[in-house]
């Protein structure tokens, strides 16, 4: 028997493209047909890059020619696979923007007991201290520790009317607009809440909360990575995250995670930097003395070989405990190491808000430029 094209083309009229709904000669996937005595050659183009639809697009080939044509023919395919080009990765904001509130920063650790808060809590009346106008969230649901590092752990926030709408009104401390779950809770009362319903608590703090005209928001996270974390992803638009980490290799490991949480194609915040606490510690009696007890540059490492920021380091400091346990942040002292060190690690977060900004779409077109120490926000 002779084999001819047009009765191969015929055959394969019978064979549909999945997902087209055009059969695979109407659609294109044919690409060459050629003939050698009963020798059948076929050159198919798929979309589908699975194995199984490559399998299944030959079968189906060999069958229609074999019934329709010519049962004893050498057929031949050759099955190229042309994927639709994949979407560029894009920094797309997630969340429903929240009215006034420019960029918000999530402060991050991969584990608890690396100073996480403390280091939040200095950064909002740092930022404060600038000029910027600043709230903060805790988030920590399980551990809320702000309402005591800000002296106002027998605060209540007040209901306020706003359009009709009555809305919480956030404890104001040192310039910083502050909530937290810690003020609805007993201080020996244990929050045990489902991952549900301590997302339904943070959306209320969130979103029924009259917060203003806010420059930077910051959100205290819970240590780790879990439920809370994705909870606020989903329902905020981000701006960037901040992760805390000790030099230690304990905590690095955990750090590491953290970053990697963030930087998933499901969450993709952009990560600003790295801040290394606890850095090292020298005596007052030996003030030129550095003592690294949890190791050197771990942090600092860390975010070279993650290619990150590194945004400073904060030494551990007496001081810096003290002045979290009494209520009022260290970062508000004058002429201090502690100070210093967060002025410089505060300027650097701003600058990285900048550069993110200048490269990727924000919540809103918002322009911040660093002068002296002071900085200005204005919307472009």
């Amino acid at each position: 028997m002779k084999l001819e094209k047009k009765d191969i083309l015929k055959a394969l009229e019978n064979i549909t493209v999945p997902g087209e709904g055009k059969n695979m000669v109407e659609s294109g996937a044919v690409t060459n047909i050629q003939i050698f005595g009963d020798e059948v050659e076929v050159d198919v183009t798929i979309n589908n890059p699975s194995l199984q639809a490559r399998k299944k697009t030959e079968v189906e080939i060999l069958k229609i020619i074999h019934k329709e044509v010519y049962e004893k023919a050498k057929i031949k395919i050759n099955v190229k696979v042309d994927a639709p080009a994949a979407k560029p990765k894009t920094n797309e904001i997630k969340g429903k923007p929240i009215p006034g509130i420019k960029n918000i920063i999530a402060v991050a650790s991969g584990k608890g007991g690396v100073g996480k808060s403390t280091v939040t809590a200095n950064l909002a009346v740092t930022l404060a201290k600038m000029g910027f106008k600043v709230g903060l969230l805790d988030a920590d649901i399980y551990g809320p520790s702000m309402p005591i590092m800000f002296d106002v752990a027998n605060e209540k926030p007040l209901a306020v009317n706003i359009d009709g709408k009555s809305k919480m009104k956030p404890v104001e401390s040192y310039g910083v607009k502050l909530l937290s779950i810690g003020f609805f809770t007993q201080p020996n009362q244990a929050v045990i809440w489902r991952g549900p319903m301590a997302s339904k608590a943070l959306n209320q703090m969130i979103f029924d909360a009259h917060w203003g005209e806010i420059d930077f928001m910051l959100l205290d996270l819970p240590p780790g990575t879990g439920d809370i974390h994705l909870s606020i992803v989903q329902a905020m638009p981000i701006t960037g995250a901040v992760v805390v980490s000790t030099p230690q290799e304990v905590a690095l490991a955990d750090a590491r995670k953290g970053v990697a949480m963030f930087q998933q194609d499901s969450i993709n915040v952009p990560v600003l930097g790295i801040i290394e606490n606890m850095a090292y510690f020298t005596p007052e009696e030996l003030p030129d003395n550095k003592y690294y007890i949890f190791g050197k540059e771990g942090a600092k490492n860390l975010a070279e070989d993650l290619k990150i920021p590194f945004l400073g380091e904060i030494p551990l400091i007496q001081s810096i405990r003290e002045a979290g346990d009494v209520g009022r942040p260290a970062a508000l002292q004058t002429d201090t190491l502690t100070e210093a060190a967060f002025q410089e690690i505060t300027r650097n977060v701003v600058q990285q808000v900048v550069n993110r900004n200048d490269t990727l779409p924000p919540t809103e077109a918002v322009k911040i430029t660093t002068m002296a120490g002071c900085a200005a926000v204005k919307k472009k």
